[in-house]
């Protein structure tokens, strides 16, 4: 496998501010990943949620913290 492709994990983390409130704060991450394409499995298991996945992203354990979405290219 080879990691020779960036990808942006978008992420959320809350601060508060000076009365106690939280305030979400964008955060972005940009990783080295490998692309494929997505299995028959994959795809079906998407398309029952309303989704058409192309590609699957694989990127290193360590560097994912639960985000949501990414931004490629």
């Amino acid at each position: 496998m080879t990691f020779d492709n960036e990808l942006t994990l978008l992420g959320i983390e809350y601060e508060k501010d000076e009365w106690g409130n939280q305030k979400p704060i964008p955060i972005e991450k940009t990783v080295l990943c490998n692309l494929e394409s997505a299995s028959r499995s994959e795809f079906y298991n998407a398309s029952v949620s309303g989704y058409k996945p192309e590609l699957v992203f694989i990127i290193h354990t360590y560097e994912y913290d639960n985000e949501e979405k990414v931004e490629f290219e």
